[in-house]
């Protein structure tokens, strides 16, 4: 195949490749939610917590509040909209504290209170128990529940229906006016729904969430009485968190293209230059995203976020050959192949070697951003080798201000050797001051999240208001098949109820108050006594008392009913206004076992003694623990302190696998110099790079996360290119023109350092992070790898070692294959 031949097959090929990886991200799912960054493969209590976080109730659950106006306005606001959702069909379940809402429910708890209440026994139905249960029902007629016992007195005179509703009040519950429920002030107006759809589908979400803002829109009312909708919730928060991180990041690449065009052009005084620049960096930002895709299904928005950053280090690649490439004209594509790839090629595996180690992370999230870096890095660094010598096989054209840039340089050359003891005494003093710090590392998932204070703020208001704070305290019970696990929930129940009463806890709420095991309906049924004996034993009980036996002959019919009733099962569940409950309390997996989760509830304080502890209450977890001794499959789950290791767990191998990646790093480089002066040139600059920055911010009083660890992975992979070029140049004194090579150093510095302090601007935390470290630990390592270089003329008697090594380790270079 002919040169011109073969150039048009490798534009082809390129093009064809980005043809494809558009086609993949075009249908690519992005994603939000902070569960990716979240074990892949969880032990069973992060099991049950990250099945929560994906796709359970708590996911799906909106929290809304209408302000503004006077009482009967929010009133009817609120049941004008709850009206509005229902009808939409998106959500399973919409509740605004209307008494109609439970009509159902009250009446299939009614019909099934003998199998559902905790009071039947055979006891129960004895002269004595039915006289007991008679006498202290009528006794409540004289109380404000009399109006709502009445009515049932002749079908329930034991008072079942009670007793059932006195197990089901919640610990705390809304307050309500005008019929709906209203905030402890009585000042907003709430509402809860649940989405129909997954909790991760953040389209369908951010359909059901604008259905709600339509719907209340459309109520000229209570836009004329100048209400306002407050929305939150895990789906707000999730839709909110990917709309900006979409916009943070179109910003960032904008501004971002915007300085590094003006900076490209100022040094290379040419459009044509500049346009090739680019491609690199679009090459890179493609292929990252589509390998991400295609191992992951999805694509993480903070995954998104990161390709701004790729384009710090991807233009590079770009710098380095359109200026190195200009200086060796005419073909001077064929002199780079042989002088600058090599080093170019060396910085690519040193910066691959340093992320590869993230994609082996046990988190999905972690090891998107390492996938993610090897793809884009390959991908900038394949099209600066292949495409740029077809298209500027000269390099740039245009003069512009490189050559200033390299005066610059070499000026730096020339005085920063003399400040190396000044660098080695502030590397030392870093190293002291993070030895100093007990803290460094921030132990909170909540730090990559993109939500700003006031939606945060919100949602703890919406939560107080509504007693729906998230429970921060679960029993979870797992077991093979659904009546085991309902069994192990009641006994959990039975041994956590003594702690109520003891004042340990507050209260356990149980899926078995709605839904009891097969064996216990079977003992409640076994309980009720035939016809006769009951007709018998109520004869017996009435005996001179108030009521009649003959006026409760319709409770010997229902007691007959129950006799003869089918169980209560989960699948005639399904299809009632229950089935939201049940869904937050009992889950089935996929592998047909079952989970139970218990909340436990804290005492209630009042709000004096809340005040005066500043804390909020807590459970006697110890208590707890030591009350569910010995039951099989059941494990107590703090929220708050497992989110937390979670997160310390993540860091701890983030670090390790960053400690591995920097390992492997200074083998590869120490196999492709082979000369220990060398290596330790090369690396000293990066370390104190490192070790500066880090005590930068340490002195900054910042704790240190996830992301900047990832940031001092890319200070790494930058910094490498700068010494093994600075390396390069002091071994072949004399051999190149040096001011050329230094420009392209200090641009690809000017640009890096601009891109990642844009992103250190940033809004959204994650990216924030990478910018905050990458900025000034790029400009300390190029600086630092001027300063560390060996003495100039000290390689002239190893630059043909050098050369023998970079065919050693690359095999020979052949140019013509373009």
């Amino acid at each position: 195949m002919t040169p011109p031949r073969r150039r048009i097959a490798v534009l082809l090929l390129w093009l064809a490749l980005l043809a494809a990886a558009g086609w993949q991200i075009a249908h690519t799912r992005f994603v939000a939610d902070l569960s990716a960054f979240l074990p892949a493969h969880p032990d069973p209590q992060q099991r049950v917590l990250i099945e929560q976080l994906q796709s359970g109730v708590p996911a799906r659950t909106l929290l809304m509040g209408i302000d503004g106006g006077a009482a009967k306005s929010r009133a009817d606001a609120s049941r004008a909209l709850a009206a509005a959702l229902r009808a939409s069909g998106l959500f399973e379940q919409v509740q605004n504290g209307q008494t109609d809402d439970w009509a159902a429910t009250g009446s299939w708890l009614f019909d099934h209170r003998y199998q559902l209440s905790p009071a039947v026994d055979a006891a129960r139905f004895t002269p004595a128990g039915l006289r007991a249960g008679i006498a202290e029902t009528l006794s409540l007629l004289g109380t404000p529940m009399g109006n709502a016992i009445k009515p049932l007195l002749d079908r329930d005179p034991t008072g079942e229906t009670q007793r059932i509703a006195e197990n089901l009040i919640p610990a705390g519950a809304p307050r309500s006016e005008e019929g709906v429920w209203v905030s402890r002030n009585a000042q907003r107006a709430l509402l809860v729904a649940i989405a129909r759809a997954p909790g991760a589908d953040l389209d369908a979400q951010a359909a059901a969430i604008a259905r709600v803002r339509s719907a209340f829109a459309a109520d000229g009312a209570a836009s004329a009485a100048g209400l306002r909708l407050q929305l939150s919730g895990a789906p707000v928060m999730g839709v909110d968190s990917r709309a900006r991180i979409e916009s943070e990041i179109r910003w960032l690449a904008i501004a971002g293209t915007v300085l590094m065009s003006t900076l490209l052009l100022l040094a290379f005084a040419s459009l044509p230059a500049l346009a090739v620049a680019m491609l690199p960096v679009a090459s890179g930002v493609v292929a990252g995203i589509a390998a991400v895709s295609l191992v992951f299904g999805s694509v993480h928005g903070i995954t998104l976020g990161f390709g701004t950053t790729l384009i710090g280090e991807a233009v590079d690649y770009a710098i380095y050959y359109l200026i190195q490439a200009r200086t060796q004209a005419p073909d001077g594509w064929r002199h780079w192949l042989r002088s600058g790839w090599p080093t170019v090629r060396l910085g690519l595996l040193t910066s691959v070697c340093g992320f590869a180690a993230l994609v082996f992370s046990g988190f999905p999230g972690l090891a998107q951003l390492g996938l993610y870096s090897v793809a884009g890095l390959f991908g900038a660094a394949a099209a600066t080798r292949w495409v740029l010598p077809v298209l500027m096989p000269d390099g740039a054209r245009g003069s512009g201000a490189r050559r200033a840039l390299g005066r610059v340089g070499a000026g730096l050359v020339a005085v920063l050797p003399r400040l190396r003891w000044l660098f080695l005494a502030a590397g030392v003093a870093a190293a002291a001051l993070l030895l100093q710090r007990g803290h460094l590392w921030q132990a909170e998932l909540s730090s990559l999240s993109p939500i700003p204070k006031s939606a945060l703020d919100l949602d703890a208001s919406l939560r107080a208001d509504l007693s729906a704070g998230d429970a921060r305290t679960l029993v979870v019970v797992q077991a093979g098949d659904l009546e085991a696990t309902l069994r192990g929930a009641e006994a959990v129940v039975a041994r956590l109820e003594p702690l109520v009463d003891r004042g340990a806890i507050g209260g356990v709420d149980s899926v078995t108050r709605w839904l009891p095991s097969q064996a216990t309906q079977a003992a409640r049924r076994a309980a009720l006594p035939e016809r006769a004996a009951l007709e018998a034993a109520l004869a017996q009980a009435t005996r001179g008392g108030p009521m009649p036996a003959a006026r409760l002959a319709p409770f010997v019919d229902a007691v007959e009913a129950a006799r003869k009733a089918p169980p209560i099962t989960f699948a005639a569940l399904r299809g009632t206004a229950l089935a939201p409950l049940i869904d937050v309390m009992l889950l089935e997996r996929a592998d047909h076992s079952w989970v139970a989760l218990l909340p436990v509830s804290p005492v209630a304080s009042t709000p004096a003694a809340a005040t005066a502890a500043k804390a909020d209450p807590v459970v006697d977890l110890a208590a707890v623990d030591q009350a569910l001794t010995g039951l099989p499959g059941t494990q107590t789950l703090e929220i708050g302190p497992e989110l937390r290791r979670l997160y310390a767990r993540y860091l701890g191998q983030a670090q390790l696998q960053a400690l591995l990646g920097a390992l492997g790093v200074v083998a590869l480089i120490a196999f492709a110099l082979r000369d220990w002066r060398r290596v330790l040139a090369v690396c000293q600059p990066l370390l104190l790079a490192v070790l500066l920055t880090m005590g930068g911010l340490a002195a900054c009083g910042i704790q240190l996360g996830i992301l900047h660890l990832v940031g001092l992975l890319l200070v790494v992979a930058v910094g490498s290119n700068y010494a093994l070029f600075f390396d390069l140049l002091q071994r072949r004194a004399g051999t190149e023109p040096e001011y050329d090579t230094l420009g392209s150093l200090l641009l690809a510095n000017l640009t890096t350092v601009g891109s990642f302090g844009l992103i250190a601007m940033s809004s959204i935390p994650a990216l924030s992070a990478i910018g905050r470290v990458v900025a000034p630990g790029a400009l300390l390592a190029l600086l630092l790898s001027a300063a560390f270089a060996p003495p100039r003329g000290a390689g002239r008697r190893q630059a043909a070692d050098a050369a023998d090594t970079a065919d050693a380790m690359h095999g020979p270079n052949a140019p013509d294959a373009l």
